[in-house]
């Protein structure tokens, strides 16, 4: 199959946004490592610096995380062991002009966002096909629910004008690594997703939610032609 020139721009790009961001990483850190395509790219980034002698310590948000920090040689610890995080690093679906996100393709989102807390700064890694002028302009925004819950949630969802759809299907529904399943809900576009937010939250059944809202401090940003943008929050 011939290669894809767009996929290898895209990856590219991404591995661009990874080697600036790992700069904001300090000798002596203790890190979140988020999830996901881009994410790969930040471990490398980040693996060739420990490789050099940067000492920093990870709480991975994802068993597939987990596996490349140690193949890289990056050291790993769980958030009990290290609670208070210097600096969580992580990609995103989507990118608002306020730099909040719409994040949990990677089916990790509550690791991502217990991690996301847990940091002093959160740093967000993207190539710019990630930037939208509003949350769900082209991204669902991932519910994570039990599975028990699973049906009476997406139809609670639906009601609330949302559009869920079970990540994997009925027959072989995907499982996060918390033993979970996923509604992956499209929704109207909107300037502020902090009602929407709340209303899921409130559901019995749903045990979080991919809008990162006000976690963000700083997006690292890959564009096309070579530049990257850093945008901090207002």
């Amino acid at each position: 199959m011939a290669a894809d020139p767009r996929q290898d721009a895209m990856a590219a790009e991404k591995q661009a946004a990874a080697r600036r961001a790992v700069e904001y990483v300090a000798d002596g850190m203790a890190l979140g490592l988020g999830s996901g395509t881009t994410m790969q790219h930040v471990l490398d980034a980040l693996g060739a610096r420990v490789r050099t002698g940067l000492r920093v310590v990870g709480v991975p948000t994802s068993e597939t995380t987990a596996a490349r920090a140690r193949a890289l040689g990056i050291p790993l610890a769980t958030l009990a062991e290290r609670p208070d995080l210097d600096l969580a690093l992580d990609g995103a679906d989507e990118i608002d002009p306020r730099l909040d996100l719409v994040k949990g393709r990677g089916g990790s989102l509550l690791r991502e966002k217990v991690v996301a807390t847990a940091a002093r700064r959160l740093v967000i890694v993207a190539d710019a096909t990630k930037l939208v002028p509003m949350l769900g302009a082209r991204a669902p925004v991932p519910v994570e629910v039990v599975p028990f819950a699973a049906a009476w949630c997406a139809l609670r969802l639906a009601r609330r004008g949302l559009r869920p759809t079970l990540r994997g299907g009925a027959a072989q529904p995907f499982v996060t690594d918390n033993g979970n399943w996923i509604l992956d809900c499209t929704f109207e576009p909107t300037p502020d997703a902090t009602a929407l937010a709340a209303a899921i939250r409130a559901l019995p059944g749903v045990v979080e939610h991919g809008f990162f809202l006000g976690m963000a401090d700083t997006a690292v940003v890959a564009y096309t032609d070579g530049r990257i943008e850093v945008r901090q929050r207002a």
